[in-house]
């Protein structure tokens, strides 16, 4: 499957960045985000590479307690585009060419 293996929908936080990770005042990691909705788990982690700020213990931890499909990797521009595309119309710059990067992957 071009997009990812075949599995049942899961909730994905939809705007993960780490501007919606907040931490208090005990340490404790908290993730806030009004855009939740149901897709592919790789998107998440697509916008957690976009976006940065995440530590690359989080993707190991979170591979090992859900294991991800083989070439996950090779997908993660594919979960990108859409809101690259979205951050190119609205702030143009450099989104435009990570776009254009991304879709290139693929053609």
């Amino acid at each position: 499957m071009f997009g990812g293996h075949d599995e049942p929908p899961a909730r994905l936080h939809g705007d993960l960045w780490a501007g919606n990770r907040m931490v208090d005042d005990q340490g404790r990691d908290w993730i806030i985000d009004p855009a939740a909705h149901g897709g592919h788990r790789e998107f998440d982690l697509a916008m957690m590479r976009l976006f940065g700020g995440w530590a690359p213990d989080v993707f190991d931890a979170y591979d090992d307690v859900s294991p991800l499909a083989d070439g996950w990797r090779d997908r993660v521009a594919l979960h990108q585009l859409a809101p690259l595309a979205v951050h190119a119309i609205k702030f143009g710059g450099g989104y435009a060419a990570a776009t254009e990067s991304a879709v290139r992957q693929y053609c």
